[in-house]
């Protein structure tokens, strides 16, 4: 199949699935193929409606973000909208970016697993001392089902309490935040130690995309 063949309905899969958020290579694969095969059109299309198309072939990702405008040409209103995360989310995918680049620079598997403890302790380290451990227990997962919903983590099939960190992430959280990330945790701990819990509460942050 290429670009040329008539796939009315290709296309249109392909467009509406995006604007609902990632695709993933692994979640459909014949629908990646017809992305990939289609890219040039979906381009096309995505760019009338003040969007642009993230496609990391190699990670097997891809998404739609806001298109930065022309100089001097007024930005169109915003279609994808942006998510604002709370400190303890927005820390929380710091932490697994970071742990995911760590991954990578020690050359091992590609697929980085971690396991709900495992995340727990590592948010645990920038919570305000003498909290009920029960309740902030409590708190951390239900930010991990945030991040969930997010697309930035998945259960693993039949292991509820193990997580697959997906390599999109490294597109969200991008090289030069992380380059920044231990002057960002320092007012991470600062907010964080102001709360008398890790609650999902008024104060948000946003992680560049």
């Amino acid at each position: 199949m290429n670009e040329n063949d008539p796939q009315p309905d290709a296309l249109a899969k392909v467009i509406i699935t995006l604007l609902k958020g990632v695709v993933y290579q692994e979640s459909d694969p014949k629908l990646w193929q017809h992305l990939l095969n289609l890219q040039t059109r979906v381009r096309d299309y995505v760019a009338v409606l003040g969007l642009a198309l993230l496609l990391d072939e190699a990670e097997g990702y891809a998404w739609l973000r806001t298109a930065e405008p022309e100089e001097d040409t007024p930005p169109l209103p915003r279609l994808v909208g942006r998510r604002p995360l709370s400190y303890p989310v927005s820390l929380i995918i710091a932490l697994l970016r970071r742990k995911l680049a760590e991954s990578d620079a020690g050359g091992g598997d590609t697929r980085l697993i971690l396991s709900r403890d495992d995340i727990v302790e590592m948010a645990r380290t920038f919570l305000p001392s003498g909290s009920n451990e029960a309740k902030i227990i409590d708190k951390i997962d239900g930010h991990i089902n945030k991040i969930v919903e997010l697309g930035f983590i998945r259960r693993l099939s039949g292991q509820p309490n193990i997580f697959e960190i997906r390599r999109i992430l490294k597109a969200f959280v991008d090289g030069q935040w992380l380059h920044e990330f231990d002057s960002r945790l320092k007012e991470y701990r600062s907010r964080l130690a102001d709360q008398p819990t890790l609650s999902d509460g008024d104060d948000h942050a946003e992680p560049a995309s």
